[in-house]
């Protein structure tokens, strides 16, 4: 079952109906939406950024019935539904819109119209995606398990380098080898956001951070968000340290080449950084 938001019992009076009376005396009617959307960043952030803003989306929809003069609820329902999936992270929505005082000569409680639909019914454009470009690292417990979590916790990962093991450069004497990889992931989070995602991942995976460049079960870098330049306290976009790292560009190299400064495999210490092949 997908993740859900419902909005239940929104009810509006407004003109709606086929028969002569009901064109000029407004009736009252209820709606029940439910969106689907992925809560997962949401249930873990506890931002509302990270989900969709369910007093919005009522809004909207109580001011599309308050509009009405459509006959059929059927046209109704239908343009209740393409204002839900127009909002950002709405994939698809069922809703029901309810005539609470039918006019018909028999007893019923009341009739409905219960539809389901998607932005593809209503060809809205494709939501906005980004392309930022990710290094991952461990040396801590099951390198490669922790390596793959991430990535698929990540998702929309579209290319991604073999894996490398490195010596460990700086931090505490002692520590294990990294395995090292870099992945291009498209996303439909704003750079802020994708960076609390990366975060609440390393969190999901145990990471601990209580030593500088200490050992980690892992570690997720963002090195590039688009062609974006960001410089605030939260974020620094490109990764500010990518280029002087020889187990960031050896595997950026396999996936993204044209971002490696120029000359780099001279330039920039490579030695106790080997390739290890595929991630399996």
């Amino acid at each position: 079952m997908r993740d859900r938001i419902e909005i239940n019992g929104l009810t509006v009076t407004t003109v709606v109906g086929t028969l002569p009376h009901e064109r000029v005396i407004p009736q009252p009617l209820r709606v029940d939406v439910a969106l689907e959307v992925d809560l997962h960043d949401a249930g873990r952030s506890d931002e509302l950024a990270d989900t969709v803003d369910y007093g919005a989306v009522t809004d909207r929809i109580a001011a599309v019935m308050r509009e009405n003069k459509d006959v059929l609820l059927e046209r109704l329902a239908d343009r209740i539904a393409e204002v839900a999936v127009g909002f950002a992270g709405v994939e698809a929505v069922e809703l029901t819109v309810t005539k609470l005082r039918p006019p018909i000569g028999e007893h019923i409680d009341t009739t409905a119209v219960r539809i389901h639909r998607t932005p593809a019914d209503y060809e809205l454009s494709p939501a906005v995606t980004h392309r930022a470009i990710v290094a991952l690292g461990s040396n801590l417990g099951d390198r490669g398990a922790y390596l793959r979590f991430g990535l698929d916790e990540l998702g929309g990962v579209v290319d991604q380098s073999q894996v490398f093991e490195t010596d460990p450069v700086g931090g505490p004497s002692g520590q294990g080898a990294y395995l090292n990889l870099v992945a291009i992931v498209e996303t439909g989070l704003d750079p802020f956001a994708f960076v609390r995602r990366c975060q609440r991942i390393e969190a999901a995976a145990l990471r601990q951070r209580t030593v500088r460049w200490g050992p980690r079960t892992l570690d997720i870098d963002v090195l590039f968000y688009d062609d974006d330049a960001i410089a605030s306290p939260d974020l620094t976009i490109p990764h500010p340290r990518y280029a002087e790292r020889g187990f960031v560009l050896a595997p950026l190299f396999e996936v993204a080449p044209e971002r490696c400064p120029s000359g780099w495999e001279s330039s920039v210490e490579t030695e106790g950084v080997h390739a290890r092949g595929p991630l399996v």
